[in-house]
């Protein structure tokens, strides 16, 4: 359900238009790529400020009494989430929404790492990236969008993310349709880019930027990087 498009159609023209504008993005945010783990699952049908303050609630009020530290080195340790009850984690993070659903998400990841892998994020990712993706799918509540951000911003690996804002901003001038499924989209951008994790990475942001703040609901055509790009 991609629109036509001219198969000549330059996305990174597109990229280094947003690049100009607004520079590189610093995603993903977190001091451990467990700690990106866990906010991508929270920031499912949420902000990202709200994230924020999850992930300082459970930083600022785990109990000092807990047998597994949270922190080892100023970093999530994967053992404490895989230890602590999920009534507790959902109560720590009760500020990003849906907060037993997400403990329950956390909970079934957690299981699912050290079922398949010892609890140890490097063996996951040693892993052969198209079966571990197929697995992670299966994982309770692990949509693609989440997987995908737990492969790319997590793992390094080159699989563009496909969000919300994605569909809008590429529906809009008529690339892809706004009924597209999410694998169509992201064959639309992983067929026409070089397969590299890191543009990909600030690519993805800088489309979630564009579309914060220009691309909203009603749009600001006129004062976004990318009016008129097509008519050039």
């Amino acid at each position: 359900m991609i629109n036509p498009s001219p198969p000549s159609v330059d996305l990174l023209k597109i990229y280094h238009r947003l690049y100009t504008a607004f520079g590189p993005q610093h995603w993903w945010p977190a001091a451990s790529r467990f700690e990106v783990i866990v906010g991508a699952i929270l920031t499912q049908n949420t902000s990202w400020k709200n994230v924020e303050k999850a992930l300082k609630s459970l930083k600022d009020n785990t109990p000092s009494t807990s047998q597994t530290p949270l922190l080892e080195n100023g970093e999530f340790n994967p053992k404490w989430f895989y230890d602590i009850p999920r009534n507790q984690l959902a109560r720590l993070i009760r500020a990003s929404g849906f907060y037993n659903l997400k403990a329950s998400r956390l909970k079934a990841f957690m299981t699912f790492l050290y079922d398949e892998y010892g609890g140890a994020l490097d063996r996951m990712f040693l892993d052969t990236t198209g079966p571990l993706r197929r697995k992670l799918l299966k994982v309770s509540g692990l949509g693609p969008e989440t997987v995908d951000s737990i492969l790319l911003y997590a793992g390094d690996k080159p699989y563009f993310v496909v969000d919300a804002y994605t569909r809008r901003v590429f529906s809009r001038h008529a690339l892809v349709n706004e009924k597209a499924s999410y694998s169509e989209i992201q064959d639309f951008f992983m067929k026409r880019l070089p397969l590299n994790a890191s543009l990909f990475n600030e690519y993805h942001a800088l489309i979630v930027n564009v579309g914060k703040k220009y691309c909203k609901t009603k749009p600001d055509c006129e004062r976004c990087p990318l009016a008129y790009l097509f008519n050039e």
